[in-house]
């Protein structure tokens, strides 16, 4: 098993993300409201030259959170690509997975 992390900035994209995970058996995800280190840096006078980085309109990311079978991970992987689009481009979403080692409470 494995949790696959995805901090999306494009937050507009997030309805259509869970309905296409949705879609290919993904039953369960969890979602936090989360703000990234140079957005929150930006605000102190110091670490103002931060604001050419990134999009001041954006005031949080959705961090989403997945428990998922192995043979899950390539298919969720491609599907954030697909909504999302291009990962390397700035201000789109991070995504990595960790491995997890036991889980209770979640049905797959």
């Amino acid at each position: 098993m494995q949790l696959l992390l995805l901090v999306l900035n494009k937050v507009e994209l997030l309805e259509k993300l869970l309905e296409s995970f949705a879609d290919k058996g993904v039953k369960g995800a969890t979602i936090l409201n989360s703000v990234g280190m140079a957005r929150e840096l930006a605000d102190y006078p110091i670490f103002g030259s931060l604001r050419f980085l990134i999009d001041l309109d954006r005031q949080e990311s959705k961090t989403i959170f997945i428990v998922l079978k192995d043979e899950q991970v390539e298919m969720v992987k491609e599907t954030v690509r697909q909504v999302v689009g291009d990962l390397s481009k700035p201000d789109t979403a991070v995504m990595f997975t960790l491995p997890v080692l036991t889980v209770e409470g979640v049905e797959f």
